[in-house]
């Protein structure tokens, strides 16, 4: 019998299974899903079609990658292991959306004035400082039911301008 590959490494489709639900958009995607390894990977997979679909250049698909990987494992920080979360992807004229949401609205990142990408001596704090650079003016909004983080992309990181 041959193994069935992950349904969210296929292109997108609208797709349900344990832990998540995937609904494509014109120009990405909403993926509700509980935090694990294996939908993280598949939320890279699911990015990196959507935006390669959608026109973006490597370098940028790279960036929104790298830019979900880091929302996710703050979420995960913040909450815990298989936290509902939910991601959305999307390519706009201006660059690319990421947003992720999880249920604590009280646990919020915060900007460290100072902190360095390139210190050889750093354990962890490298990613807000990342995201900043990445998605300059990134910000936190509260919602009903927790909060979400949105950075956008700009589409220069293509060297497009």
């Amino acid at each position: 019998m041959p193994l069935t590959p992950h349904p969210l490494l296929h292109p997108l489709a609208p797709t349900a299974s344990l832990g998540h639900y995937l609904t494509p958009t014109p120009t990405g995607f909403t993926l509700h899903m509980s935090a694990s390894p294996r939908n993280l990977h598949a939320a890279r997979g699911l990015t990196a079609h959507a935006l390669r679909g959608a026109g973006a250049g490597p370098d940028l698909v790279d960036a929104a990658q790298l830019v979900l990987s880091e929302l996710y494992s703050n979420a995960v920080r913040a909450c815990g292991d298989y936290v509902p979360l939910v991601a959305e992807v999307e390519a706009a004229r201006a660059g690319v959306w990421v947003r992720l949401h999880d249920p604590d609205r009280h646990r919020r990142p915060h900007r460290t004035p100072g902190a360095q990408l390139d210190d050889a001596e750093a354990e962890s704090g490298r990613g807000l400082p990342l995201v900043d650079l990445l998605a300059p003016g990134w910000d936190v909004v509260t919602t009903p039911v927790g909060k979400q983080m949105r950075c956008l992309l700009p589409r220069d990181l293509d060297g497009v301008g």
